[in-house]
């Protein structure tokens, strides 16, 4: 990466365009190179599928970064060096000191800026409750408070709408402004449900949050859950994994307690008593035979999450550590 680095200035002299763009950008480029062969040379050790890193040509590489200056944020503008003053939508106030500064543009042509700001935390007034999460796919999540998030199914929803886009898109010649036009339909549509599940995502995880001091998860193996080719699209259509990462930098901003715990035998075992049984995914009230406990098969998952969760911060179910 140093190599790289210390090779721009005679780079500058052979193609005079690169003196066009901030040195910082540059360098920037160099060690994304870094990071994605060290990402490919430790799928390796690991024995993973490795994926070589993929030549990023002018169509395909989509966002550039300031690391460290070179930008000045205004009322309604953004000045970038090298390129000049750019209007902008500044949405909220920045916080904190800005680390860096990245500009991307999104697969339907639209800008966006981003900057990364070193903030304090702000604690949240106490609270004493605790919940468990058990997420699904009949309900998005089952908390242990005997409320559900019901499954929303961003992409079931527009999967009709997104096919009718690609069978046009594929009867358009290649090279052509038309398959161009309609590329940017199907893109569209992918991105309409990828902001409509970020923005579920982003206003459960703030509800919980904002109300519960343990928050304890099922930490899942999504990537193998995925490898079952009958409930594939409906577990990528989810995205537990975005709810996780959401529900996990709140609650460390917020000063809650994220537990992610084993998620093994959480649908078995009973909650009550303990006693574990086979429960086929069919199967969507668990009885247990020990103890005559009747529940929802996810309330009494979430149920059980919640005493994991408490068990690894050390507290007594029903009286959380906070």
């Amino acid at each position: 990466m140093y190599d790289q680095i210390n090779l721009f200035p005679a780079l500058k002299k052979e193609r005079p365009s690169l003196a066009t763009v901030h040195s910082q950008v540059l360098q920037n480029v160099a060690m994304r190179i870094d990071l994605a062969f060290k990402a490919f040379f430790r799928r390796i050790k690991a024995g993973k599928t490795p994926g070589y890193p993929r030549f990023r040509g002018a169509g395909w590489y989509d966002s550039f970064t300031y690391p460290q200056g070179g930008y000045v944020v205004n009322s309604n503008s953004v000045t970038l060096s090298k390129i000049g003053m750019v209007k902008a939508v500044i949405h909220r106030p920045i916080e904190g000191k800005v680390k860096t500064c990245c500009v991307q543009r999104t697969s339907t042509n639209k800008w966006f800026v981003s900057f990364a700001c070193e903030v304090e935390g702000q604690p949240f007034p106490e609270s004493t409750e605790a919940v468990g999460i058990d997420v699904g796919l009949s309900n998005f999540a089952t908390l242990s408070t005997g409320e559900s998030i019901p499954n929303p199914r961003f992409f079931r929803s527009d999967e009709k709408e997104l096919a009718k886009a690609q069978r046009k898109l594929s009867k358009a010649e290649k090279g052509t402004p038309e398959r161009a036009h309609r590329r940017k339909a199907v893109s569209h549509i992918h991105e309409r449900i990828a902001n409509r599940r970020k923005d579920f995502a982003h206003q459960n995880s703030r509800r919980i949050v904002n109300r519960f001091a343990i928050i304890a998860v099922e930490d899942l193996s999504i990537n193998r859950m995925i490898n079952n080719h009958c409930l594939a699209k409906s577990i990528a259509d989810v995205a537990w994994g975005q709810f996780a990462a959401f529900l996990s930098y709140k609650a460390a901003s917020a000063g809650r307690e994220y537990i992610a715990v084993n998620p093994a035998y959480t649908s078995q075992d009973c909650s009550r008593c303990g006693f574990r049984q086979l429960m086929p995914l069919s199967q969507r009230e668990f009885h247990c035979p020990n103890c005559g406990l009747v529940l929802d098969r996810d309330l009494n998952a979430s149920t059980n999450i919640l005493s994991l969760g408490l068990q690894a911060v050390g507290s007594i179910p029903g009286s959380p550590r906070l």
